[in-house]
């Protein structure tokens, strides 16, 4: 007996008396029901086949590279070189006795410890002052937000204008005081990474703002009726209850601020070049001076040491902060 799929047996009659549906069963005459024909019209509808120029341009520019790195790490590639030969570790062996990327080495963790704690204290500082939803708050974020999408470059050479000994800052400190002041903001060798640090955090302290002010409107309110109804103070709770909440958003802040960071390089560029007598040559600045003086493998050395460095560094730091996280939450 041939059974059609418009012809109810006596499993539907008796789901039909008991309230139920007199629905066909596709799957079991195997016939495609609805909901399997608008997925299938929805794949045909968008061919995988769209995907591979968004992949073959991630190979070119970012796999190929990548490898190629790890490969002439391992050459003697450079300007006064003909060809390419293998040359195993030497070029580690080169540059970790050289005092010079030692120095870089701890200049940019220097940089990025400073970055990140400064980044980090700036944002939640005004994420607390305008946590009030009101019109003024929210222009202020707006405003504070803008140099996040400003260029690191632009941003550099603003700053490099304005600290200057006959610059905008030491203007406005000379009207004030009223007498001339030529501070060499940029000129010590000792405090001019500190002032490129606030530099750099202030561009990004936007960012770490809108992050931490997403993680204080995410904190349930009877959660803090309840501190406030023990007698907690302002204060208290911030400390006991609201920053420990701030677990996910303090390990965020913190990994983007320190990964990137470690990877800086405009906003020094811009600004002091390295300078003065190198106190500011971040590692990726000595990368981009060795590259140009045609030593391609060294500087690809470099970059493959700043990797690792990031690994070895960084991650332990986002680990420990995510079971600080977890032990909280």
């Amino acid at each position: 007996m041939t059974v059609f799929a418009d012809t109810p047996g006596p499993g539907s009659l008796r789901g039909k008396r008991r309230g139920g549906s007199n629905r066909r069963d596709y799957r079991r005459i195997g016939v495609p029901g609805p909901a399997n024909r608008g997925i299938k019209a929805e794949r045909s509808a968008y061919p995988s086949w769209f995907l591979w120029p968004a992949f073959a341009i991630l190979g070119v520019f970012f796999l190929l590279p990548t490898v190629l790195n790890f490969v002439y790490a391992f050459t003697n590639w450079s300007a006064y070189h003909d060809g390419v030969d293998f040359v195993g570790w030497q070029n580690f062996e080169a540059l970790l006795g050289n005092g010079d990327v030692l120095i870089a080495l701890r200049t940019t963790l220097i940089w990025a410890v400073l970055v990140a704690v400064l980044q980090n204290v700036f944002g939640f500082a005004l994420a607390l002052f305008f946590e009030r939803d009101s019109r003024i708050n929210r222009a202020s974020r707006a405003i504070f937000f803008i140099p996040v999408l400003i260029s690191p470059l632009a941003i550099g050479y603003i700053f490099q204008a304005l600290l200057k000994p006959d610059g905008a800052l030491n203007g406005m400190l000379g009207g004030v005081l009223g007498q001339s002041v030529s501070i060499a903001w940029l000129g010590d060798t000792t405090w001019t990474i500190v002032v490129v640090s606030i530099v750099q955090s202030w561009k990004w302290m936007g960012l770490s703002m809108l992050i931490y002010l997403a993680g204080l409107k995410s904190i349930p309110e009877d959660v803090l009726e309840a501190a406030k109804i023990d007698g907690a103070s302002w204060w208290r709770t911030l400390r006991s209850v609201r920053f420990p909440l701030l677990a996910p958003a303090v390990t965020f802040n913190v990994a983007t601020a320190l990964l990137g960071s470690m990877n800086g390089f405009d906003t020094v560029q811009a600004t002091t070049k390295g300078g003065p007598a190198g106190t500011t040559e971040v590692l990726n600045i000595f990368i981009y001076r060795t590259f140009g003086q045609g030593l391609y493998a060294q500087a690809t050395t470099m970059s493959l040491i700043l990797f690792l460095v990031v690994i070895l560094l960084a991650f332990p730091i986002i680990w420990a902060l995510r079971r600080r996280e977890k032990q909280l939450l």
